[in-house]
């Protein structure tokens, strides 16, 4: 049964992660010439060849090998035994926010100005910024996920501390950032995505640094 559950959770990631792909083959004979590749910090659509639509299209591929391959070459990869589900869920997180970005930028593609991108992205970042906000806490030391810092490799105990502060922090953010994406200007979501991920990157950092010294006074 564990194995049925397995192999079916590897090809719901895997199809998840190619879908891009497919969709792409499918489309490529409809897309105009130019499509959209980049959004500027007041919404303007910078175009390029529909040609790079595959490397976006590959990104989510490239993105769910490089997650499955990490642990397996990490020096405490037993620990993600303790952790895996929500690893995984992690994983699926990130899948669907590049999968969603993708549909994104097919619809401006196909059909410009539908939908607000700005405010769509910034959904979904908010929403991976959430469910990583619960799931981080449940990461044992690892040095490829959550928060790692010389500190919290170091030791157990600030390593959690480090997580739940971190957990805390991220789901603040995904919830402003889905506060932001349907009600603020366009203009200050990157304002408040930028402020928000320098707090949740520092603040836990001298935290750690703090919660190790108090531990470790002599430095030992």
């Amino acid at each position: 049964m564990e194995m049925k559950k397995s192999i079916l959770k590897n090809a719901v990631f895997w199809l998840l992660s190619a879908a891009p792909i497919a969709a792409t083959a499918a489309l490529y004979g409809s897309l105009p010439e130019q499509v959209p590749i980049h959004w500027d910090l007041g919404g303007t659509v910078e175009y390029g060849p529909k040609s790079s639509l595959w490397l976006l299209s590959l990104m989510g591929l490239a993105v769910a090998a490089a997650m499955r391959i990490l642990p397996k070459v990490d020096p405490r990869r037993e620990n993600y035994k303790r952790f895996g589900k929500y690893y995984d869920v992690t994983l699926l997180a990130i899948i669907l926010l590049l999968d969603t970005i993708y549909a994104v930028t097919v619809s401006e593609a196909l059909h410009p100005g539908r939908l607000s991108v700005s405010r769509v992205v910034t959904c979904g970042v908010g929403l991976l910024f959430a469910v990583l906000g619960n799931v981080m806490p449940k990461f044992k030391s690892n040095f490829f996920a959550g928060t790692r810092t010389p500190w919290s490799l170091s030791d157990p105990d600030v390593w959690n501390r480090t997580q739940r502060l971190s957990g805390w922090l991220f789901f603040a953010l995904g919830a402003v950032l889905l506060l932001a994406g349907l009600l603020f200007p366009e203009g200050a979501m990157f304002a408040i995505l930028l402020a928000g991920v320098i707090v949740v990157v520092i603040v836990p950092t001298v935290m750690s640094y703090l919660w190790y010294r108090q531990k470790h006074p002599k430095g030992e």
